[in-house]
Order: C-alpha cells, then structure tokens, then sequence
C-alpha cells in the first residue's frame, strides 16, 4: 500500500550512522513500474563512482563489477514494481564481484516482487498501518513542537478526528499535520475534516 512508510524506513536504514560506516559503497535509485536492467544499472554505477555513457549491458555490467569489485555495499532500490525473474538475475550479475557483506534493499508494494528478491540469506518484512495513537502521534509531531502541544484541547479534537480518516497511513498523518503546523485556528482545523469527507 502507498504511503505506509517503506520508502520512508529505508531511508532510516540508508542515513543510519553505522549503516554508513558499515558500506563503503553505496547507491539510492528509484525503479518504478519498468525495471530496465540498463538503466538501474547505469543509475547504480552514477551513485557510487562515476557518469556511465555506455548503452551496452555488458560493458555497463563490467563498470559495475570493477567498481564493486571486493568492496562492502548498500544499493536500495526503492518503488519496485516488476516481478520479472530474468531481469532480476541479470541486474544481479555484477554483485557477485562485490563483498559478501554487501547489501541489496528493496521496496515493493507487491509480493510478487518480495518473493522474487528473498534468498535463503535474506528477509521480507511487511509494514502494517499504524493503529489511532501510532498515528496520532506522527501527525501531532508534525502539528506542534512537542512544547506546545499542550493547550490546544479543542484542536486536538478535531485533529482525532483527521486521524480517524487517514485509516493508519503514516504519510497521511504526517503530510496532514504538516499541513495544519502553525494553524492555530479551529476553522483551518475543521476545513480540512471536512474535505475528507
């Protein structure tokens, strides 16, 4: 489901500070509904060393071994959308040169596409929706400073309910309370309830 939070938690993982010291090489690309062993190759080989002008699979294939070549890596590839098994095994070629330490983390919102990418070595997690207080949360750290919070009973009211009609989205409640920070105001507060219904 859109807006759960696998881009956001990967991103948590990608920034962390002993995920960065850990990887010497590393690589964010966003897929999307075509995976083109190329191009996220290519993308790959742009984040972690140089430009790649290569429209040859193979020597673009080769750049990546030489630059992976016995090194620890992290490549998140975020948003997939494709379960296609020959594309996969052939993106994964130039992997092999590098360390066996060395990560591949993917996003998907389809299982098809989980159960492509897991081994015997790695793991797929699901997210689940966050239950009313997870979520408000989220959305009132985005509406306040922890500080003042406090005080804004009746906002808080109708922020409860805001929250009802996010369904356990964090992106929702997040974008929501952005949306509402600073508005101190009960009519902002009840204009945008009432454009959810």
């Amino acid at each position: 489901m859109g807006g759960i939070g696998k881009t956001a938690l990967a991103k948590l993982v990608y920034n962390d500070d002993r995920v960065q010291q850990k990887f010497h090489v590393k690589a964010w690309v966003s897929v999307g509904e075509e995976f083109d062993v190329l191009m996220v190759t290519k993308a790959v080989i742009e984040k972690t060393c140089s430009p790649c002008y290569s429209n040859d699979l193979d020597t673009t294939q080769n750049h990546l071994k030489n630059a992976l070549a016995r090194k620890n890596f992290l490549v998140v590839l975020d948003d997939v959308w494709s379960s296609n098994r020959e594309a996969w095994e052939s993106f994964l070629s130039p992997f092999e040169c590098g360390s066996e330490d060395g990560k591949i983390l993917v996003t998907t919102r389809l299982d098809t596409v989980a159960f492509m990418v897991k081994t015997k070595y790695n793991k797929a997690y699901s997210l689940s929706l966050l239950d009313d207080e997870q979520c408000w949360s989220v959305f009132a750290s985005r509406a306040w400073d922890l500080a003042e919070s406090r005080g804004h009973s009746a906002l808080e009211k109708i922020g409860r309910k805001i929250i009802e009609k996010c369904k356990g989205l964090p992106l929702a409640a997040q974008t929501l309370g952005g949306l509402l920070r600073g508005k101190d105001n009960e009519k902002d507060w009840n204009d945008v309830l009432n454009k959810m219904n």
